[in-house]
Order: structure tokens, then C-alpha cells, then sequence
């Protein structure tokens, strides 16, 4: 479908509003009852948070790991709290006796377990990134207006009324227009070890279940849950993880684009020890919006020296959070609910500050029916893909430093974030010349249909889907 065509005729174009009859029915009548798939990590936050939640019940567990739901199920009926108890997510979103689902399993599992949990007509909250890939994305935001569901992602400063007002002040002109949007994920990232041979997996896993839409691979790291996030099957390196929470607050401080950008390019590595990780730990990745571009930078090693109890670099102070550049000074903030105004001295003149009402958001519109477009998978679909496809461009790039006037880098402000990468890595002792970057493809879009053209086109177009193992292809 046509991109422009999807914007004009779809239900993101407004508040979404048109909901299953079973969604109608159940949602807005007592508590909806909610499914929590996959509470081994970001899951246990999200499960605390929907028992707070007013007008929400848990009632069922899900996970592929028999130990954690078993903990966790028992946990729950020792507060009282009694739930129905799945292994299988395709069982769980066929529950009659559910409403809504909260997903947190690995990331290429997201858009499957949301696309079934849809079809079955069950309002869904999916952490981030809400994809494994651009194209699975797109086929959820899809998803959410065929079935007339709600499906809300994780990228919880859509719902912080400090970096929402924030953003009404940034755009009324309180500092001037914004000329570039900065995000950083400056977050020490170990080494993950490297196995001597491929081990198999824990005996308390449904490995089938867990591998869903990849093919059945023996184990290759040592630990077997979280680690996966630094490998490219299952996950999405930093820039897929921490970072779409910061690129969504890039978007929003750009005027929330409806498309994706005119190019991009990205360059970096997985630099200073050797692993099991095939993700860059270290990565730049420029973002060619007009007027106003997006520049994110990952550096998973330490300050220097490899001191990992010496702190890591800032930026103007942030180290995890967004620098928003604008004509009469910037605004910055870090992973949480505050931020603050400075002016072009660098002195403070407003700070932000408010709740964070995310999960609350999520359940508020399964009663009423609508959910604000900023929430909705839409949004969290193109944030995604900024990260999907500044990691398209990393891979398909060449070994070796930036060369004069390569396209993407001529902008000041990108070559100084890579200018700054090389010197930060340097300052870690690592040797260019024997463990080089990869500087990437600058790539161009074709924004309309979310796809990639000119030269490289063919190769990266092929990545912008992933692979799907029979009977666990995405439910249309």
C-alpha cells in the first residue's frame, strides 16, 4: 500500500476510535482483563504497573520459561491476585477470557504475538521497539486498523506531561525553531563472553516457542536471557534497544514526521573486546529530516581506558537521554520524566517536570475507545524504523575510516559525533587499524512506500524483512 494513501484513509490520521465488538463488549464494561506475555525482564515493571492501574485486572501469565511463570503466577496468588497460566502465546490471545495483552518478550517476537493477539481481537501494549524489522512494523500498524484495536507502544514520554510540555513550549517558540535533534545512549555494554561450543537451552524453556519466527539454532551465548538483545536474529543492538526511546523523543521535537527520512547513514562497531554480539557497541547514525535532522550516537564502552567503574561520556551533560538544538539555545533531558531549557550561555531558564501515566494512558483507552495518535503504533512503528534502518545501513557498510566527502558525513554536526567517536574509542585503546570501523551505506528512501532507492537499493531492501518460520508468520 501506498504510504501517502495509508495516511489519508487510515484511522491514525485522527484519534482511533472503531473497536472489535468483543473489545466493545468486554472493555467497557467492569475491569478489562489483562494478559502479561513475557515478565522475565521489562515485563515485571509493566506487571506492577497494570495491578496499580485503575479499571485494569490481571488475569493471566504467559512465558515460554516454566520457572518464571511458575514464580511469578505463585507470587501473584499470594497477594490474592489469581491468574490462568500459559506457555503458548497463541493460546493466550485466543482467551476468550482476556481483553487486552501486554507484550514484553524478545524483540522479534513483538509483532508476532501483537499481530495474533489483534486478529483475536485483544487491545495490545507492546514494549519497544515494536518491531524486529521495518516491514513487520508497518504490518502491525496495519494490523491495528483492520481489527479496530487499540495498540499502544512502550515509549512511555509520550505520556510524561513534563516532556509534553515541554514540546508544546519548543514548538510555540520558547528557544527558537529546533535546527537539530540530538539523541544518546552513552550505556555501559560489557562484553557478553564467547562460548567454546553451541550450548543448549535451558531445560525450563519452550525453545521452540522462543525462537517463534526464527529457525531452531543451538545456543551461542552464555547467558540465554537479555544477551540475545546483541545478536542480530533475535535482537536489535542498542540502537534498537535503548535507542528508539530516545529517537521517538527526537521525532516529537520534530514535529512527529509521518514519513521516514530522505537518507541515512551510519557508521561504528563492535569494538574493544570480542564476544558473541554481532551488534555495534559504538555507532553514530545521521538522519536526514528537513529542516530539522536527527543525530544519535551509542557508545557501550566506558570514558577510557576500559574503566568500567570510571564513568562514561556526556554531552552537555546527558549521557542517556536527548539534546533538542534550537536558534536561541537547547533543551535537554536524560531517560525520565524531566527536562530543562537552557540558552545559548548554557544557563537554565525553565525546567519540566510531571507524571508518568503510561500504562494508566493504555487501559483509559480501552474503555473509552480512543488513543491519542502520539501513543499509538503508528508512531512507535516509525521510531522503530529509524533504528531498523540506521542499522541497515551499518551493515552493509565497508571496514575502514570516514574518507573525504563520504555522503551523510559532510553535515558539521556528523562529522564531529564521528570525529568524537574515533577519539572516544582511541581514549579505550583500540586500534583502528586492526579492529576498523564500518562506515556505512548513505542510503536514500523511498519515503511514500517505506522503501529504500538509489544506489545499494536492492541490497538493502532486502533487509528491510526478516525471515518467518512456518506457523509463526505474522497474522494478517
Amino acid at each position: 500500500m501506498n504510504r501517502r494513501r495509508f495516511i489519508s484513509t487510515s484511522a491514525f490520521a485522527g484519534t482511533f476510535s472503531l473497536l472489535s465488538p468483543l473489545a466493545r463488549a468486554q472493555g467497557a464494561n467492569g475491569d478489562a482483563r489483562v494478559a502479561i506475555i513475557g515478565f522475565n525482564g521489562r515485563g515485571k515493571a509493566l506487571l506492577e504497573q497494570v495491578l496499580k492501574a485503575k479499571g485494569a485486572r490481571v488475569v493471566a501469565l504467559c512465558d515460554v520459561d516454566s520457572g518464571v511463570l511458575d514464580k511469578t503466577a505463585d507470587a501473584l496468588d499470594k497477594k490474592g491476585v489469581k491468574v490462568t497460566k500459559f506457555d503458548d502465546y497463541r493460546k493466550c490471545c485466543e482467551s476468550k477470557d482476556i481483553d487486552a495483552v501486554v507484550i514484553a518478550t524478545p524483540n522479534h517476537t513483538h509483532a508476532l504475538i501483537a499481530s495474533t493477539a489483534a486478529a483475536n481481537g485483544k487491545h495490545v501494549y507492546v514494549e519497544k521497539p515494536v518491531s524486529h524489522n521495518v516491514w513487520e512494523g508497518r504490518q502491525l500498524a496495519l494490523a491495528a486498523e483492520k481489527h479496530k484495536v487499540i495498540i499502544q507502544h512502550g515509549f512511555q514520554r509520550r505520556s510524561e506531561t513534563g516532556w509534553l510540555d515541554a514540546a508544546a513550549w519548543v514548538k510555540e517558540g520558547g528557544i527558537g525553531k529546533v535546527t537539530l535533534a540530538r539523541g544518546f545512549c552513552y550505556k555501559p555494554r560489557k562484553a557478553i563472553g564467547k562460548v567454546a561450543a553451541p550450548k543448549a537451552p535451558p531445560s525450563n524453556v519452550n525453545y521452540d516457542l522462543w525462537c517463534g519466527p526464527r529457525e531452531i539454532a543451538q545456543v551461542s551465548r552464555e547467558r540465554f536471557h537479555y544477551d540475545w538483545h546483541w545478536q542480530q536474529p533475535y535482537g536489535n543492538g542498542d540502537l534498537g534497544n535503548q535507542g528508539p526511546h530516545q529517537l521517538d523523543v527526537c521525532r516529537m521535537f520534530i514535529g512527529d514526521p509521518e514519513l521516514l527520512p530522505a537518507s541515512v547513514i551510519s557508521a561504528g562497531g563492535r569494538l574493544g573486546y570480542e564476544d558473541d554480539g554481532d551488534w555495534a557497541n559504538t555507532q553514530i547514525v545521521w538522519l536526514d529530516y528537513a529542516p530539522a535532522p536527527i543525530l544519535f550516537e551509542v557508545r557501550g564502552l566506558p570514558a577510557k581506558g576500559l574503566n568500567w567503574e570510571g564513568g562514561m561520556d556526556k554531552y552537555k551533560g546527558v549521557d542517556l537521554g536527548n539534546i533538542i538544538e534550537c536558534e536561541g539555545g537547547w533543551l535537554a533531558g536524560g531517560h525520565g520524566g524531566s527536562c530543562a531549557a537552557f540558552d545559548k550561555d548554557g544557563k537554565k531558564i525553565k525546567e519540566f517536570n510531571g507524571a508518568s501515566p503510561h500504562m494508566q494512558n493504555f487501559i483509559d483507552s480501552i474503555h473509552s475507545g480512543k488513543i491519542a495518535k502520539e501513543r499509538q503504533v503508528e508512531s512507535g512503528h516509525l521510531s522503530a524504523a529509524l533504528a531498523h534502518i540506521g542499522n541497515i545501513s551499518w551493515k552493509l557498510g565497508a571496514k575502514g575510516g570516514l574518507k573525504e566527502g563520504d555522503a551523510g558525513f559532510t553535515n558539521p554536526a556528523a562529522k564531529d559525533a564521528f570525529d568524537r567517536m574515533v577519539t572516544h574509542l582511541e581514549a579505550n585503546g583500540v586500534d583502528l587499524a586492526k579492529t576498523p570501523l564500518s562506515v556505512g551505506k548513505s542510503l536514500t528512501l523511498d519515503t511514500a512506500n517505506e522503501k529504500f532507492n538509489g544506489t545499494g537499493a536492492e541490497e538493502a531492501n532486502a533487509l528491510l524483512k526478516g525471515s518467518y518460520r512456518k506457523g509463526f508468520e505474522l497474522v494478517s
